[in-house]
């Protein structure tokens, strides 16, 4: 099947890109102590010059006492931290590339293999990660408060450094996702709830606050997931109903751009379609969707990092869910990882040149 679809530009506000290709936001720490090195920005300088469209960045956090739980983790705070990010999106930009930061809040984690811990316990919508294990505290109304305001200072210095967009990462069990699971938020206030349409609200508060900063045409990406790593079946919303309840105030709230989160892309949300998370998402909200999940390898992610390796595998029925319009963009994830020229090899059709993932490529910038 042709890839042709893969290859078309894609325009949205501030994004101006050459196709439809997204690298897929991955944790590397190689950041000590939160600042990116000239090893990081030249790692994804590779990847722009190896023809992503678009490359989303390992997740960053904000400027809140606990927001990671591993000194390593890049931040998106503090002047020698965003020094750091400046070289990177340099980096990107003089490759021909374009880039957003992926801005993140752990919440509530496990405490790293390492043994470093945070000054100051995780915070969350409680002190729990998952349903019977506390490792936090709950945020009070000072604490949310700070925190949004935290996204916002987050977004605004991107903007300003010049990244092309901004990813809220919303999904995968940290804290936004957390705010909208009810196997971590117990809360009684306004930002609990009985219902998931009432769980948004720390999210959609998130979403305003980062628009505000960051003005209509600067496009705004938030990743979602129904699955969580403690429960890799679980659906947050377990309805199309549900999901509209869901996705519509984020997209109110100033979302452009829903990049949904699967283990496999091909598996169906709902019974009775065939529609993966971004095809419903899509057509759920009418906003543009990236899909994710395994593309172009035939294992997935959490297999990844329990060392199974992967070998590449067909692009067909990705093709034929993009070619009848299901999503707008596909994010890669471990073949850009372990192969920066991955797009050009697609591209040229040079199938036979792909390479495999081993969970070797998680120890090395390449």
């Amino acid at each position: 099947m042709s890839t042709a679809n893969l290859f078309r530009p894609f325009n949205l506000k501030s994004l101006n890109i050459k196709n439809r290709i997204v690298m897929a936001p991955m944790t590397r720490s190689f950041s000590p102590d939160g600042v990116p090195t000239a090893e990081v920005a030249t790692y994804y300088k590779k990847r722009a010059a190896g023809e992503v469209g678009l490359i989303l960045s390992e997740g960053t956090v904000i400027d809140r006492p606990s927001s990671s739980n591993d000194a390593n983790i890049p931040h998106f705070y503090g002047t020698a931290a965003l020094a750091g990010w400046k070289g990177v999106i340099n980096s990107v930009h003089e490759a021909g590339g374009q880039m957003g930061p992926q801005i993140w809040h752990m919440g509530v984690m496990e405490n790293h293999h390492s043994g470093w811990k945070p000054a100051v316990p995780f915070e969350g919508p409680s002190s729990f990660n998952r349903p019977g294990f506390e490792n936090g505290v709950a945020m009070t109304d000072a604490d949310i408060a700070d925190t949004i305001a935290a996204y916002g200072q987050a977004a605004a210095d991107a903007k300003a450094l010049g990244f092309d967009t901004v990813e809220l990462h919303g999904a995968h069990q940290y804290l936004i996702d957390q705010f909208f699971w009810e196997g971590t938020n117990n809360r009684t206030d306004g930002y609990g709830g009985k219902t998931l349409a009432e769980r948004t609200r720390f999210g959609v508060e998130v979403i305003k606050e980062v628009r505000k900063r960051v003005g209509e045409d600067f496009a705004l990406i938030i990743r979602l997931s129904q699955f969580k790593p403690a429960a890799y079946d679980f659906k947050l919303a377990k309805t199309e109903a549900e999901m509209e309840q869901w996705l519509t105030p984020l997209a109110d709230a100033g979302i452009d751009i829903f990049h949904c989160s699967q283990r496999r892309f091909w598996e169906p949300e709902f019974e009775g379609s065939d529609l993966n998370f971004a095809g419903w998402a899509k057509k759920i909200t009418g906003k543009p969707t990236i899909t994710v999940g395994s593309v172009g390898l035939d294992g997935d992610f959490f297999g990844a990092f329990a060392g199974e390796s992967s070998q590449p595998s067909s692009l067909d029925e990705l093709m034929r869910r993009m070619d009848r319009g299901d999503f707008d963009l596909v994010a890669v994830g471990r073949p850009l990882l372990a192969d920066p020229e991955w797009v050009t090899k697609i591209r040229e059709n040079r199938l036979d040149e792909l390479e495999g993932f081993t969970k070797d490529a998680l120890a090395r910038l390449v």
